[in-house]
């Protein structure tokens, strides 16, 4: 059954796509056209959707998948509202810092979900489409998903606090190693780092990742909810002042001239030249 009622979206304008059934809640991102690029409406949506799913007491179980050959290619920078302003580098920084906190806030409602979230990932799961990924409890990859953190590379920080669930599942040094860089890695460099937890063919993607999430429905809600919330508990116990830190950052660096000049470099095909200011 598809859900759009009350969710304050327009028809053709989801960007995101609630389903119900057997106690699955599946979440599809639904622009494939444009790689379901990311954008501040797609956070709005989440948000709304997952407030639905929340007090929904016939779901057990999350299922986030994607339309199409990519998760999501990261952030959609044709998507309107994109930019934030300010009639000061001051104002700006301190808008774009509120921007920022807003979205951790919208995340947050499906991290921190009572039921567990279960992401399905194909084709490229690049910058916030990989930080959304890293949200989910579980995460099931086709073997032509790709990954990265490509921030440093724009001038930008990493904003959502991917690099920080990285250093959680794989380590300090691979957060860095990624984040720094911003390299690409396979699915099964993902599946190695335990960034992945199941690696199949893209013909099985969608029949694993519901039989997975079918497999933790049939269990105890009570049980499994309560599991998740002890092992996010000791998992996560300095994310949100760490998250509060990356907001000051990504807003500092989202008003850099080092910003300007990444993004003008990439339009143009050439490399950047950043300055550090």
């Amino acid at each position: 059954m598809i859900d759009t009622i009350g969710t304050g979206v327009a028809e053709g304008e989801e960007r995101i796509r609630l389903e119900t059934e057997d106690g699955i809640a599946v979440l599809t991102l639904c622009r494939p056209d444009r790689l379901n690029g990311w954008s501040w409406e797609s956070t709005r949506q989440l948000g709304l959707l997952a407030d639905r799913i929340r007090f929904d007491p016939d779901v057990r179980v999350v299922l986030l998948r994607a339309e199409g050959r990519a998760f999501c290619a990261g952030i959609d920078v044709k998507a309107p509202g994109g930019a934030i302003t300010g009639a000061t580098p001051a104002e700006r920084t301190r808008n774009y810092y509120e921007g920022i906190r807003w979205v951790h806030e919208r995340f947050a409602v499906l991290s921190r979900l009572p039921q567990p979230v279960v992401a399905a990932v194909q084709g490229y799961c690049l910058g916030f489409g990989f930080e959304l990924a890293l949200m989910a409890d579980l995460r099931i990859a086709a073997e032509d998903a790709v990954f990265a953190l490509p921030e440093a590379q724009l001038g930008v920080a990493v904003d959502a606090g991917g690099d920080l669930r990285i250093a959680r599942e794989a380590g300090a040094g691979w957060a860095k190693f990624l984040a720094l860089t911003g390299r690409r890695i396979d699915a099964g460099t993902a599946h190695r780092l335990n960034l992945v937890q199941l690696l199949v063919a893209p013909a099985e993607l969608d029949r694993t990742a519901r039989a997975v999430a079918a497999e933790i429905a049939a269990n105890a809600p009570l049980a499994v909810q309560g599991v998740k919330r002890a092992i996010d508990a000791y998992a996560d116990a300095a994310l949100a002042p760490a998250l509060d830190r990356v907001a000051m950052t990504a807003a500092l660096t989202l008003t850099s001239e080092d910003c300007r000049e990444g993004y003008t470099a990439k339009a143009a095909r050439r490399p950047p030249h950043f300055s550090g200011g």
